[in-house]
């Protein structure tokens, strides 16, 4: 059994637990063609320029490889097998503000948020805001806000210093209303609906830690067992009629109520912690798409902890946990992105040649 994956190492070993090897499309130096749940890497032209694995179960767990397979999409389909959902959907999933959109049609508890420019930058939003880059953050983003996903914005008159500078770059902006509170206060729920609409698998978790501590990347999770998050994440699905693999963020506020920020379409990181935790998404997709039986599906296990252990351990100092604190919990946490015990090479290897995460 096989798969064709355009994505890491966490997507990778999930699909190894279940006995699955992966071609994966990667640079032909790239550390992971060592991992032994690797068969081999290929370039992208592989895939549609020189076809070679036709009919293979096709992953992906990235933005940038889920632009890529919703951009080919007729022509993919035509060669391999993949869960996406329906492209209008996804395209008022991607961009935000369709999804602000889709989430007024749908009755979707977002916080508050609209659309700003130039001639028109006095939100009617309660301070402080965070802006996004609709329908998503590249270059002319980045050349005004650096590598933030976000900016923060305090007041009115903070905003319109904001919007001006982005303004002429062509960027679309969104304004939100800020939900208070850390990123440790975000959590998460994880589903595969298949065809017929039917919740297959699904499961809860919360980030740990994010570098920078704020809007930053996930550098440490854990599995939850949260009721609340897994019964609204069933109520998002249902209502806005999706089919596939998703991952839904949710913060919860001080008050407890949940309230949703973003839908991911694909697979992600966490497909690793879900697979230890009994829960292996990917696994059930791929039975699914290769018409096989699939695997037991059970309650995931809750506290099964995933860390990016160099940039976890910057995030803990910077969050004022000591080395000798955070390195016997980070020791036993479950799953990691580079190193594992029963996969070494892919990190031994990156080490030596410079190239590791």
């Amino acid at each position: 059994m096989f798969a064709l994956v355009l994505g890491e190492n966490d997507l990778v070993r999930a699909l190894g637990r279940a006995g699955i090897v992966s071609v994966v499309v990667r640079d032909a130096d790239d550390p992971i063609r060592h991992s032994r749940f690797v068969r081999e890497v290929v370039p992208r032209s592989a895939l549609l320029e020189q076809p070679r694995y036709e009919g293979a179960p096709l992953f992906y767990d990235s933005d940038a490889a889920l632009d890529y397979v919703s951009g080919e999409r007729d022509r993919l389909a035509a060669l391999y097998r993949f869960v996406l959902p329906e492209q209008a959907l996804l395209d008022d999933l991607l961009d935000k503000g369709r999804f602000q959109a889709l989430a007024d049609r749908a009755g979707l508890p977002v916080p508050r948020a609209r659309r700003v420019s130039a001639t028109d930058a006095d939100a009617d939003l309660r301070f402080p805001v965070i802006v996004k880059a609709s329908p998503h953050r590249d270059r002319r983003w980045s050349e005004v806000a650096g590598d933030s996903k976000v900016l923060l914005v305090d007041d009115p008159r903070a905003l319109r210093d904001v919007v001006a500078r982005l303004d002429g770059t062509g960027v679309d902006l969104i304004a939100q209303e800020l939900v208070p509170g850390g990123e440790d206060r975000i959590e998460s729920y994880h589903v595969y609906v298949d065809d017929s609409g039917a919740v297959v698998a699904e499961f809860t978790g919360r980030k740990i830690r994010t570098a920078p501590l704020e809007f930053g990347m996930t550098t440490s999770l854990e599995t939850t067992d949260e009721a609340d998050v897994a019964e609204l994440g069933r109520t998002v699905i249902e209502r806005i009629g999706f089919r596939g693999v998703a991952k839904l963020d949710f913060k919860r506020a001080p008050d407890g109520e949940l309230h949703l920020l973003e839908i991911n379409p694909r697979f992600t990181l966490w497909v690793h912690a879900g697979a230890a935790a009994g829960v292996n998404l990917p696994a059930i997709v791929y039975a699914d798409l290769t018409g096989r039986p699939r695997p037991p599906v059970g309650r995931a296990r809750p506290g099964v902890r995933w860390i990016w252990p160099s940039a976890d351990a910057a995030a803990a100092r910077e969050s004022g946990v000591p080395l000798w604190r955070w390195l016997p919990w980070a020791l036993r946490a479950e799953t990691n992105s580079s190193f594992a015990l029963t996969d070494p090479a892919p990190y031994i290897r990156g080490r030596l040649s410079g190239r590791r995460r």
